[in-house]
């Protein structure tokens, strides 16, 4: 089925418009986007706008890709890329809810929701299935692993490893266990996933060889357990932590 435009909608001519989109009363679409099947984009929702960014060249060729399914509600603005033949990437089946933001070059996974008012600065990374509480707000350059919870009005800094929960400024509570059941992850993974978060961020010493030590020693036969630590082999910025009375935090370098 052929995309919907409502009236008052801009769709700029370059657009491309996968089957049975949904482009609602004021909303914008810039000839810079490229939306998968059945993306709805909300009345004076903003996508492919230029970046935030004082030193962009507005004569660049870059663009903004959303994927099949995704909702993007009212007052959401999506920027696009500030390098040549670069795109800002948002995923499936992911929900936008009113007044976020995506920075340019962000990279959200599949089946994410960022809760109203929630914000990516640009280069942010996000993996599938992580929640964002609204009003939260991301810093530049961050990675915010799969399966993560982000509390409300969380300050994220510091890159946060997949499967956990995370609120406040780049306090990890401890594991997003609700997720995990409902993903319908097994006991034995779960088990595993606990005691590699115990041996991370209980362990004294800096947290990246922590890890790779934890990952050497071939006791984690789980997929998302290994997973889990090699994450903290890669980036560039420092971790957050998690916060645990009577004990010490593992170092974040």
């Amino acid at each position: 089925m052929a995309a919907r435009i409502h009236p008052a909608a801009i769709v700029e001519s370059g657009a491309q418009l996968g089957a049975d989109c949904e482009i609602m009363a004021g909303a914008i679409v810039t000839r810079h986007c490229i939306l998968g099947d059945r993306v709805v984009v909300h009345p004076y929702a903003v996508i492919g706008g230029d970046p935030q960014y004082l030193k962009f060249d507005r004569a660049l060729e870059t663009g903004v890709r959303i994927g099949a399914d995704t909702v993007v509600r009212e007052h959401v603005t999506i920027s696009r890329s500030i390098r040549a033949g670069g795109f800002t990437a948002v995923g499936e089946q992911c929900f936008l809810m009113a007044a976020t933001h995506v920075g340019h070059d962000c990279s959200v996974g599949n089946q994410v929701v960022l809760a109203n008012a929630t914000l990516l600065a640009g280069h942010v990374a996000v993996g599938d299935h992580t929640f964002f509480g609204g009003g939260a707000a991301v810093h530049q350059f961050c990675r915010i692993g799969e399966g993560v919870m982000v509390a409300g009005h969380a300050s994220i800094t510091r890159d946060v490893p997949h499967f956990v929960m995370v609120a406040e400024r780049d306090d990890v509570i401890g594991l997003n266990l609700v997720g995990l059941k409902r993903r319908g992850f097994s006991r034995e993974t779960m088990a595993e996933l606990k005691q590699a978060y115990h041996d991370v961020f209980f362990t004294p010493g800096n947290i990246r060889a922590v890890a790779a030590a934890a990952q050497a020693g071939g006791k984690f036969a789980a997929p998302e357990a290994r997973r889990f630590l090699e994450f903290f082999a890669e980036g560039k910025r420092s971790f957050a932590r998690a916060r645990r009375a009577g004990a010490k935090d593992a170092d974040a370098g």
